[in-house]
């Protein structure tokens, strides 16, 4: 049964308020070891993460998502995006990803589609690099060597964005997780095993996770089940 209490949410000066958003099988899996993506979100979870992006400042995903998913990440819903300029925001939210290589296509949907900002943070050792290779299509910006979360949390706010969401993959899920800089997790539990050790769980064996969560709610996503947590940051 849906807890439909509202709750109010932390607000941490510095830094964005961080949602993170993924869907996992059964035994927690993020995807499986085929080539083509294994689809866990059912519909009504699809719909629903379009009204979370719809409402956040910015998204991000990490440069492996951008490699091997070849995401767009816009917003779907016409209404949405109608109701977003009707606030006078930008249709649809900044993108932004981290790297550490400097190896992302220019012509990688993350880049070519959609009205947003696109924000890549870059290992101070590839900066050069990684301008060169996406010249105008986004604004890399110094992500420290290696990069630093706290760093790039703050320019992130110091561009106005307050509220981020996170859609992963593993890595980028752990690094904040394993930071204590995520404040709220969104987590739909889909009916699949994948049951392969190859296959990417969504959070990273060995990744250090301070503190504790608080169940805030649950969904019935149709054959899915949302679990939304609060997390202890180290903030608190």
């Amino acid at each position: 049964m849906s807890d439909t209490t509202p709750h109010k949410l932390r607000s941490v000066a510095g830094r964005p308020h961080v949602l993170l958003s993924c869907a996992v099988s059964i035994d927690g899996y993020l995807d499986d070891t085929r080539p083509e993506r294994l689809m866990l979100s059912s519909e009504v979870d699809l719909d629903r993460v379009d009204g979370v992006r719809a409402s956040v400042d910015a998204i991000l995903v990490g440069a492996n998502t951008v490699r091997r998913d070849n995401p767009r990440l816009l917003v779907r819903s016409q209404a949405r995006l109608r109701a977003r300029t009707a606030r006078g925001l930008v249709a649809n939210p900044a993108k932004v990803t981290v790297t550490r290589s400097g190896e992302l296509d220019p012509r990688a949907r993350f880049f070519t589609t959609g009205d947003a900002r696109k924000l890549v943070y870059a290992a101070s050792g590839v900066l050069d690099k990684t301008r060169r290779t996406l010249g105008g299509n986004a604004t890399v910006l110094d992500a420290g060597e290696p990069p630093e979360l706290p760093r790039i949390l703050a320019d992130l706010a110091g561009q106005g964005i307050a509220r981020l969401m996170v859609e992963g993959g593993s890595g980028i899920l752990s690094w904040f997780l394993s930071a204590g800089l995520a404040d709220e997790l969104h987590l739909v539990v889909a009916p699949r095993f994948v049951a392969d050790p190859r296959a990417p769980k969504w959070l990273r064996p060995g990744a250090g996770v301070p503190g504790g969560s608080r169940l805030l709610s649950t969904e019935r996503l149709g054959d899915c089940v949302l679990l939304r947590y609060e997390l202890e940051t180290r903030d608190d």
